[in-house]
């Protein structure tokens, strides 16, 4: 009864979301239009570092549309699709490279938001509405990876990165639990931590328990370093810690860039070190993607219609940046790859 009551009440929310958007954000995303021309104008170079990672026969392509908000994007290269997220619709999308064909993977999703893989190539998934992370098998069935912790249930495990010793980080702000569009109200019972699950034993341990509620986080190319968006503090920023002992432990937070007026959300890092970082609101011109170097310069942007909150590499040579932006789907193929765990 009361899991009926909340699937009413998130629908009726759902409605009232889409009711009530910003006409003008929506015409916005509508009247977007990829450049007729290369190079593509909206792929712009800031700092001259990050030139050689623009490609001049490139641009900026929608591939898929009609989402209320999305999120997660993983490639799934044996597959040759990527999958991502559509919180609100309680879905998770499928995009086919082949055919170009969009269709839904898996419905309910449980308010699923950020996706990846793991060293063995199976599915892990964020669930906002049952608080849990869960793995994918092979064969279609659906293990849990965890849903407590000290006795108590996770708030609403958000992003995702495996490590190359198979360990699973994931971050858990309450966002998920906070009303009734990407999950329903729930008081949070833990603090807002980064968790590590031990890819052997399966341990869950608490790896940041500092970041005001954690969003987006990946590892440096040679795993020396864990970045974490800190979205609980104003303006947000982006801290960075170092990996240690072993890769069991992180030290040493500190900030690694201010977000000023922006929003970022979601991130991945190229192999040489580069963050590509979902960005957007706070004010006009800033959704998109901000590229920042491994000092925290920015370097590069891309311009978008909407708000970008996550990405991800995919592709045959993981060249090919998706970028899972509000209601849309969009890709650029790069000039640098994407590292692996992402």
């Amino acid at each position: 009864m009361e899991r009926s009551k909340r699937e009413f009440l998130k629908a009726g929310a759902g409605v009232a979301a889409l009711a009530t958007m910003p006409r003008a954000v929506a015409q916005t995303a509508a009247a977007w239009q990829p450049s007729q021309r290369y190079p593509d104008p909206a792929v712009k170079i800031v700092d001259p570092g990050f030139a050689r990672y623009r490609l001049g026969l490139a641009k900026v392509e929608r591939i898929a549309s009609g989402m209320r908000w999305c999120e997660g994007p993983v490639w799934i290269g044996d597959g040759r699709y990527l999958l991502w997220s559509d919180i609100p619709n309680n879905r998770i999308m499928k995009w086919e490279e082949e055919t170009g064909a969009v269709s839904v993977f898996r419905k309910p999703s449980n308010n699923a938001n950020g996706n990846t893989r793991d060293r063995q190539g199976r599915l892990l998934t964020c669930e906002h509405d049952l608080r849990r992370v869960t793995r994918t098998e092979h064969d279609g069935s659906i293990t849990v990876i965890a849903d407590r912790f000290d006795g108590k249930p996770l708030n609403s495990p958000n992003d995702i990165v495996c490590k190359s010793d198979g360990s699973i980080w994931f971050t858990d702000p309450p966002f998920g639990i906070l009303g009734y569009y990407e999950g329903y109200v729930a008081k949070p019972e833990l603090p807002t931590n980064v968790y590590r699950v031990d890819g052997k034993t399966g341990q869950l341990t608490v790896a940041a328990g500092d970041v005001a509620r954690p969003n987006g986080l990946a590892f440096s190319p040679d795993e020396s370093k864990l970045y974490i968006v800190e979205a609980g503090v104003t303006p947000r920023v982006i801290v960075v810690y170092d990996v240690t002992d072993g890769g069991l432990r992180v030290t040493n937070k500190r900030k690694f860039l201010d977000a000023g007026p922006g929003t970022p959300d979601g991130f991945r890092c190229d192999v040489d070190g580069n963050l590509w970082c979902g960005w957007g609101m706070g004010q006009e011109g800033l959704d998109g993607v901000s590229i920042f170097n491994p000092d925290g310069k920015l370097i590069g942007r891309i311009n978008l219609p909407e708000r970008c909150a996550n990405l991800c590499f995919g592709g045959t040579h993981r060249n090919r940046l998706f970028m899972a932006a509000s209601t849309s789907l969009y890709s650029l193929y790069v000039n640098t790859q994407g590292v692996l765990g992402g």
